[in-house]
C-alpha cells in the first residue's frame, strides 16, 4: 500500500497537519488555531462469533486511532457489508453492540453506508477533535522518553485457538474483554497527565494488526530514535503463551515476522514464544506511548489505579543501526 501511496501527488493544503503521507493512525485536519479534526476509518470481518460482541470490538477497534492521536471523537459513521439474505436479527445485534459502544465513548453515530457482500464485514469512520499544538503522532519520541504499553498482549493468537477449538473458556473471555475495552481512559488520563506536566507526551500508537513490533518500527522511523524493548515487562493476555505452543499463530503474524525482523535485534534472553508475541497482531489493541521519562512512573501509576493493565516496557534512546532493540 505505501508503494502506491507513495506514486500519489502530493497534497498543498496547509490545513492538512498529517496525512495518508505520514503512516499514521490517522488524519488531522485544521479548522482553527485552537481547532482540528481527527479522521480516521476502520472495518473487518468478524472476530467473534457472537455478533453484539463483534459489534462492540470494531467500535472499540474504529475509535483507538482517535484516541491514539490525542483526540476526543465526536461523531461516527458506520461501515458495513452484508449478505443480501443475511439474517437480520444478526445484522440488529451487531448494529446494536457498535452504537452501545459508541454511546460509552459519548461518540454520536449520525450515519454509516452498507452494500451487499457475502462476507460480513464492519467498523467505523469516526471524527474527533484536537488542538492542532497537542496532537500526538507517531513521529515525536523523544531520546529520553519511557514507552508505555496500556493493554495485555496476545488476542491473535488467542482468536486463532478459538477458531481452532484449542482454547479454554477464560483465554477467549479475557482476550474478549480486553477486545472491547475502549482505549477511551488511557487516552484521556494520559492527556490530562501531559497537559499537567508540559506536554510531556511526545508520541504514541495504537497497536493494532502490525503488532508490538510492527508499530514500534514506525515510531522509530518516523521519530528517528530507536527503541528499547524490555521482553520480561510485556505482559501476555491468560492464554496467549499456551496458544503460541499450541502453535496457533495467525497468517498476519507471519506477515508481520517478514515485514518488520529486520529492524529488530533480539537479545539471546528472548525466547521464540515472546517473540512470536511481540509480532502478534492485536485487534483493538492498546496505546504504545513516548513520554518524558521523568512523568512515566507517575503516568503508569494513574492508568494502573484506574484498572488500565499498564505498564513501562522500554525506552527511547538516540538512533543507532537497529530501529528496535528487544533485550
Amino acid at each position: 500500500m505505501d508503494a502506491v501511496l507513495g506514486k500519489l501527488p502530493r497534497q498543498t493544503d496547509k490545513n492538512v497537519l498529517v496525512g495518508f503521507d505520514k503512516a499514521d493512525d490517522a488524519g488531522v485536519y485544521r479548522l482553527s488555531d485552537t481547532l482540528a479534526l481527527v479522521l480516521t476509518v476502520d472495518f473487518f470481518t468478524p472476530i467473534v462469533d457472537d455478533p453484539y460482541t463483534y459489534g462492540q470490538i470494531a467500535a472499540a477497534n474504529s475509535l483507538s486511532d482517535v484516541y491514539a492521536m490525542g483526540g476526543k471523537p465526536i461523531t461516527a459513521l458506520s461501515v458495513l457489508a452484508y449478505p443480501e439474505s443475511g439474517d437480520l436479527d444478526v445484522l440488529g445485534q451487531i448494529l446494536r453492540g457498535g452504537l452501545d459502544k459508541m454511546l460509552e465513548a459519548g461518540c454520536s453515530v449520525i450515519g454509516g453506508h452498507s452494500v451487499k457482500d457475502d462476507e460480513i464485514k464492519f467498523g467505523y469512520s469516526v471524527t474527533g477533535t484536537v488542538h492542532p499544538d497537542h496532537i500526538w503522532t507517531n513521529g515525536g519520541a523523544r531520546p529520553g522518553d519511557a514507552l508505555i504499553l496500556t493493554k495485555k498482549l496476545g488476542t491473535g493468537v488467542i482468536s486463532t485457538a478459538v477458531k481452532r477449538k484449542q482454547a479454554q473458556p477464560e483465554w477467549e473471555a479475557a482476550a474478549i474483554e480486553s477486545m472491547r475495552t475502549l482505549n477511551r481512559a488511557a487516552g484521556e488520563i494520559a492527556v490530562r497527565h501531559s497537559e499537567a506536566t508540559g506536554y510531556s507526551v511526545h508520541a504514541a500508537t495504537d497497536i493494532t494488526g502490525f503488532g508490538l513490533l510492527g508499530h514500534a518500527r514506525e515510531m522509530a522511523l518516523a521519530s528517528n530514535v530507536t527503541l528499547e524493548i524490555d521482553h520480561s515487562k510485556i505482559d501476555a493476555l491468560p492464554g496467549a503463551m499456551e496458544s503460541i505452543a499450541l502453535n496457533a499463530v495467525p497468517g498476519g503474524l507471519k506477515n508481520n515476522v517478514e515485514f518488520v525482523a529486520c529492524a529488530v535485534s533480539l537479545s539471546a534472553a528472548v525466547s521464540p514464544v515472546i517473540e512470536t508475541l511481540l509480532y502478534d497482531p492485536q485487534t483493538s489493541g492498546g496505546l504504545l506511548i513516548s513520554i518524558s521519562g521523568q512523568h512515566a512512573v507517575a503516568l503508569e501509576a494513574a492508568l494502573q489505579a484506574n484498572g488500565t493493565p499498564a505498564r513501562i516496557v522500554g525506552r527511547i534512546i538516540e538512533k543507532t543501526n537497529c530501529p528496535i532493540l528487544v533485550g
